[in-house]
């Protein structure tokens, strides 16, 4: 658990890494850690391999992986899940645009926050959709769904389907108990379809539970909750992640739309989802100890930068940067001339922000807040 080591990434072909290779720019975009996969995940990936045979794995008969995923909703939310709700998909991007498929059709709007992690943004339009955006607000010194806006968008006749991003992402924050009865309220009132990326709910920095949107009373018959070990155990190279629905016929619309199309997660990725969930609990509260504090550290930083400013996320290892006060024309530009590579605001509908992910060591972060202060 040496979150203080800085890995050398240069040989992996890491998608972080590959888009800077070849220059002094230091990157911190792309929305996986720095830091080396806890030890009973490795185990559990050599064990398999060891094995020698890595051929077709349907992963309902994986029961291992599943048992995994029932514990740690258990553990971690206070959730009794069923096996049967659980529909495994190869990411959380082919899940919500399968839901795009399933519960929406071609020409209708799809309600979208924004900002937001750029596949998201980009679902209806690859579907043929219309994206209906509802914007994220600033209250209190937190980011939070303008609702008003979200009712106004929800009572619309052609729309079905809300993706919703809880934890927020680049926001930060995470939806309490009244945001998401309001979101209840709303998509019951108007039945709207709700799929809910959590993708970042064991990341939670502030104490605070997490609320799946399935587990909600009034969302249980009419939610997709997505979820997986992926960003929380850095194995999101191996493309696995679940879906959970508690409603039958939800689930099989939602199977259906990928018959065909979207690929069984991997045998690597069920052994590695099966170990996370099972034997990296220390490993996992050691990991969010670290990230406070460089959550801290970065927040107290940034704000010392003239022209840059940010709130304190509750959640993520991602950093979401006001730098409108600098009057430049291209903050991304003014980020990379100081050899720093974060995530460029635009992509996430918003120019004038950026993001940084502080999921490193921290010398490495350090490093970071020295150029951009420069």
């Amino acid at each position: 658990m040496n979150f203080d080591a800085q890995p050398d990434r240069s040989s992996t072909y890491a998608y972080k890494w590959e888009k800077y290779k070849g220059t002094d720019v230091l990157p911190c975009w792309i929305a996986d850690t720095e830091f080396r996969c806890a030890e009973p995940i490795l185990a559990a990936l050599h064990e398999r391999v060891d094995h020698g045979l890595l051929g077709y794995t349907l992963p309902k008969h994986h029961k291992g992986a599943e048992e995994a995923v029932i514990r740690w909703c258990k553990k971690q939310y206070c959730w009794d899940i069923d096996r049967a709700w659980l529909v495994w998909t190869p990411g959380v991007v082919p899940a919500f645009n399968m839901a795009s498929q399933a519960f929406s059709k071609e020409g209708e709007g799809i309600i979208v926050q924004s900002p937001n992690y750029p596949p998201l943004l980009g679902a209806p339009k690859i579907n043929n959709r219309r994206q209906l955006q509802v914007p994220t607000v600033l209250e209190g010194g937190r980011w939070t769904i303008d609702f008003d806006s979200l009712e106004q968008q929800a009572a619309r006749s052609d729309v079905s389907l809300f993706i919703l991003c809880n934890p927020m992402n680049p926001a930060g924050s995470v939806l309490s108990t009244d945001e998401l009865d309001k979101v209840a309220y709303i998509c019951t009132k108007y039945n709207v379809v709700l799929c809910s990326d959590e993708i970042h709910c064991d990341l939670i920095l502030n104490g605070q539970a997490h609320l799946p949107a399935g587990k909600h009373s009034k969302l249980r018959e009419s939610s997709i909750t997505l979820m997986a070990a992926s960003k929380t155990f850095n194995v999101a190279g191996l493309g696995t992640s679940f879906a959970i629905i508690p409603n039958a016929s939800v689930r099989a619309k939602f199977i259906r739309a990928g018959a065909g199309i979207v690929p069984w997660v991997t045998v690597a990725g069920l052994a590695a989802t099966q170990a996370a969930f099972t034997q990296c609990d220390h490993w996992y509260e050691a990991q969010l100890d670290y990230l406070r504090a460089n959550r801290d550290y970065l927040v107290r930083e940034i704000n010392k930068i003239e022209g840059l400013s940010c709130t304190s996320p509750d959640a993520t290892f991602l950093l979401w940067v006001d730098a409108s006060a600098l009057q430049v024309k291209d903050t991304q530009k003014w980020c990379e001339d100081r050899r720093v590579g974060p995530s460029p605001g635009r992509d996430f509908g918003e120019p004038d922000f950026f993001r940084i992910n502080y999921g490193c060591a921290r010398a490495y972060l350090e490093e970071i807040v020295k150029r951009l202060s420069s």
